[in-house]
């Protein structure tokens, strides 16, 4: 193994796997060292220039971070990565000064922004400091996207959303509201520099060709379109038996609307095993919380109409069967099942749909009717044409359509500078010693054994009679602070000199996961046998030094390190130094931002 590949600045990086997973690189460690130090209002910035809406994403975001939580390695649950967004959110205080203050200095360029989610906000947060007059066209009457129609308010207060929207929207960016963008052509004849798509993934898939469909349509909803519905109060209460149809994120918010806006029977209907639903485990617990059972392995077979009203639906029983990783489902042969209901809500994906889009303009569709495009400068076949969030390369989540709109706006401005798009800012990267005295260092070192602690919950007995009254509480400041203790700071690492070492062991006693092994160096499949403890984890690097003055290397396998400085505090030559390694990805105009004036 090469030291020179070992010691790149991006092995670090990898070791910040909560950092690394999320698609927006959210610097995860120090936003939660600042929550420990009660430094509210400077964490949520540090959330601010990476995800941009914290206070949503601390209640909604699906956390690809939590289970890349180096802490799941040492104990069941990891960090609760999110819920500690929303401390920082909660607890923040004015946060207006230190915001980007305009106006800007204009640079003449003019972008489009079609649909006003949170990837074409991104792009508006990201231009608009640079001088972009920035139009964004949205036909809803307000900003926000899918985070306001498709998220219930029980799950995200309209005063959060609002807020973290005007945070964007005050930065001087021209709204039209309730306009709806029927032409592209239209768009690009404006004679703006670029265009950015962000207008999501509308199209609630439907099941149009099942019997009964079309006999008591009145009574059947597409999910998505029924939520919108009901987020703008065009729809107040629903039938006493409801079944909702599909496993997603989607069918858990419409069982529980529909709880809330008088289902008294509600059930959720999955064709898959309840381990394999889409929808993500909190949310789950959250609709069984609210006595809402879920019927797995059923397929729906029929609607079932008399006399021109909806009565209910069959389903097939049918078990899942596994070949070559494949899932398969076979019928039981058991007699079809009968729910009734008085309402059916469909909620079994999403599509993109482009009617708008005239086909005549270059703009290349894949066979999946996406948009044919760069997937790292998400730049359209139409040169000056970008998408992004559920736009771009299908239904996915908020903080990934926050991270393509950080990429899009990077495009759109090294395209409107006549730069290749292909020629990416470098994230801004640094190694910063955390010694203070012999035995002290800057952080907190000390590894809690504390189990991860639980949100508190609104009773159930109000919030199912008032569908904006906010099911999850949140952390309270003590509360947060413990959590917070929680973290391994994976992001302060172990950073190893060979010519101070003396080869005396010292760090091998002390380290309490037995991580670090002198031997004599070889290929990585055999090395990885011949330590203290096997690393097996193939997934994880090998820290692995330069040659010692015996000829041995020293290895330490990052699969298990837990970052506790023992074996800086015990080496008697400071060979081990602690070492915070920061990562801050790089935004439009290269504008590395308050990260790096809070930590330089």
């Amino acid at each position: 193994m090469k030291p020179t590949e070992i010691k790149n600045p991006e092995y670090f990086h990898k070791v910040v796997d909560c950092q690394y997973a999320c698609p927006a690189h959210t610097p995860v460690p120090e936003y939660i060292r600042l929550i420990a130090a009660e430094r509210y209002t400077e964490a949520y910035m540090v959330n601010w220039e990476s995800n941009v809406f914290p206070g949503v994403l601390g209640r909604t975001c699906d956390r690809p971070c939590e289970p890349a939580c180096r802490r799941g390695r040492v104990e069941e649950e990891p960090v609760a990565i999110c819920r500690l967004k929303r401390v920082a959110a909660d607890n923040k205080g004015d946060v207006k000064a230190f915001m980007p203050q305009g106006p800007f200095a204009s640079n003449g360029k003019r972008i489009a922004l079609i649909g006003g989610g949170p990837a074409a906000l991104t792009v508006a947060r990201d231009l608009a400091p640079l001088g972009y007059q920035i139009d964004l066209y949205d036909d809803q009457d307000r900003g926000g996207g899918m985070m306001r129609s498709q998220i219930p308010s029980f799950r995200l207060p309209e005063n959060v959303l609002n807020e973290e929207v005007n945070f964007i929207l005050d930065l001087g960016i021209h709204t039209h509201f309730k306009t709806r963008v029927d032409s592209l052509r239209g768009v690009l004849d404006k004679g703006y520099d670029a265009v950015f798509v962000g207008t999501g993934a509308p199209k609630g898939k439907d099941l149009a060709d099942l019997p009964g469909r079309w006999d008591s349509s009145g009574n059947i909803h597409i999910g998505i379109e029924w939520l919108a519905s009901v987020a703008f109060e065009h729809t107040q209460k629903i039938g006493k038996k409801v079944l909702v149809l599909g496993g997603g994120n989607t069918a858990m918010d419409c069982c529980r609307t529909s709880r809330r806006l008088g289902g008294e029977e509600v059930k959720v209907v999955v064709r898959s095993p309840r381990k394999e639903m889409k929808a993500s485990p909190w949310e789950i617990e959250d609709a069984l919380h609210e006595d809402i059972p879920i019927f797995e392995n059923h397929v729906p077979k029929a609607f079932v109409t008399e006399n021109g009203k909806l009565v209910g639906m069959t389903f097939e029983k049918v078990e899942p069967k596994y070949e070559n990783g494949r899932r398969k489902l076979v019928p039981t042969g058991e007699p079809l099942v009968f729910f009734e209901a008085d309402d059916v809500l469909i909620a079994i994906g999403q599509e993109n749909s482009f009617p708008w889009i005239e086909r005549d303009l270059g703009l290349e569709f894949n066979e999946w009717g996406l948009p044919a495009l760069n997937e790292t400068t998400f730049q359209s076949t139409v040169p000056n044409v970008f998408f992004g969030g559920d736009a771009a390369l299908g239904p996915k989540n908020v903080i990934t359509a926050v991270a393509q709109g950080h990429q899009a706006a990077v495009s759109i401005d090294l395209y409107c500078n006549q730069q290749s798009l292909t020629e990416r800012p470098s994230p801004y990267t640094n190694l910063i010693s955390q010694k203070m005295g012999i035995h002290e260092w800057i952080y907190d070192s000390d590894v809690t054994t504390d189990i991860r602690y639980k949100v508190p919950h609104a009773d159930k007995s109000l919030t199912l009679k008032d569908r904006k009254k906010e099911v999850e509480l949140g952390f309270s400041q003590d509360t947060g602070f413990k959590e917070a203790q929680r973290c391994l700071n994976c992001d302060v690492q172990t950073v190893f000199s060979e010519s101070r070492c003396i080869e005396c062991d010292a760090c091998v006693d002390i380290c309490p996961t037995t991580c670090i092994t002198f031997t004599t160096n070889g290929e990585e499949e055999d090395l990885r046998t011949r330590l203290n403890a096997p690393a097996n984890d193939t997934s994880q690097d090998l820290y692995v030094s330069d040659s010692l003055k015996t000829g041995r290397v020293m290895v330490k396998d990052e699969n298990v390190c837990l970052h506790c400085g023992l074996c800086a505090e015990r080496c008697p030559t400071s060979a081990w130094d602690m070492q915070k390694y920061l990562y801050s990805v790089t935004k439009a105009g290269n504008q590395c931002g308050i990260l790096q004036e809070l930590t330089t």
